[in-house]
């Protein structure tokens, strides 16, 4: 006897067949929605996405993850201009700003911007990451002279230097199970791994992968510990296994890849800032980001 398909079977039959290709970029926004300065893309808890440099500099978008629509969020005060956002356990943001020297803070919901941390022992805050104790590690390169460190600032905004004497620190990372910190240098190609203990000190520095040619930036893991990793001026996105073996390298449009952030409710879709676009494209991966 032939078989006929109820309407809810064969909707549900082609939308199997229609499953958004992996490793494809596609245009979440329009070209010249952001500043060159486009960066950080991070989510908040209740799964909003925020970017720096929304329509100029010093500006923080509010991104609708699905229509790529985007409003402002925040205007940071002075001549701020941020490069990262990392949000912590209750919630509120912190952006590194690179053109005040500072650590900025946003309580949320209220937007009320602060200084979180300044000193003139920064260079320019570039990017960051944060662990469950809420202690933030910041990349601060000194472009001019090539060279840069590592800040670790604990809650209530005490800074340790945890590393000197390093290159063009620029993509900061931690591993899913917060053991291993990785940082890449943008002008010596290399990426450096450290082990982090439970106060949060970094020791071991060890070379995890170098590359010959183009840039880094931005830097995140996938919850199997997969190293994503920004391939500044190449315009891909460069997938390394645990052991800093290339697993694949995904090919997007634009050619000035800053920065990427797993986002969507299975958090495998990769949102990715390009600043020769002024905009963010998208992909879909196998496996979801560290924090899904």
């Amino acid at each position: 006897m032939k078989r006929i398909l109820s309407p809810l079977c064969l909707l549900f039959s082609m939308a199997c067949f229609a499953q958004e290709p992996l490793y494809t970029a596609k245009d979440l926004t329009p070209e010249n929605m952001f500043s060159s300065n486009i960066e950080g893309p991070n989510f908040d808890k209740a799964g909003n996405l925020y970017v720096v440099n929304f329509i100029k500099d010093g500006v923080i978008g509010k991104i609708n993850s699905t229509s790529g629509k985007g409003e402002i969020f925040v205007v940071l005060p002075d001549t701020s201009i941020a490069n990262s956002i990392q949000f912590n356990s209750k919630g509120n943001m912190y952006l590194a700003d690179f053109k005040g020297h500072n650590v900025l803070e946003v309580a949320m919901p209220s937007k009320k911007v602060s200084v979180y941390v300044h000193s003139s022992k920064f260079n320019q805050p570039n990017d960051l990451c944060i662990n469950k104790k809420d202690q933030l590690f910041a990349s601060d390169p000194n472009w001019q002279n090539q060279t840069g460190q590592i800040w670790r600032i604990d809650p209530g905004g005490k800074m340790v230097l945890a590393a000197g004497d390093m290159g063009t620190t620029n993509g900061i990372e931690l591993s899913p199970n917060e053991k291993i910190l990785y940082v890449n240098e943008s002008v010596q190609r290399k990426i450096w791994k450290f082990d982090v203990d439970t106060k949060g000190n970094i020791s071991n520095k060890t070379l995890f992968a170098e590359f010959p040619d183009h840039g880094f930036d931005g830097m995140k893991c996938d919850k199997a510990g997969n190293l994503y990793v920004t391939r500044y001026g190449k315009g891909s996105i460069a997938v390394l296994s645990p052991a800093g073996e290339l697993i694949r390298e995904i090919q997007m449009k634009g050619k000035s890849t800053s920065n990427l952030v797993f986002g969507g409710k299975d958090g495998k879709t990769v949102f990715v800032t390009l600043q020769d676009r002024k905009c963010m494209e998208t992909f879909r991966v196998e496996i979801p980001g560290k924090k899904f």
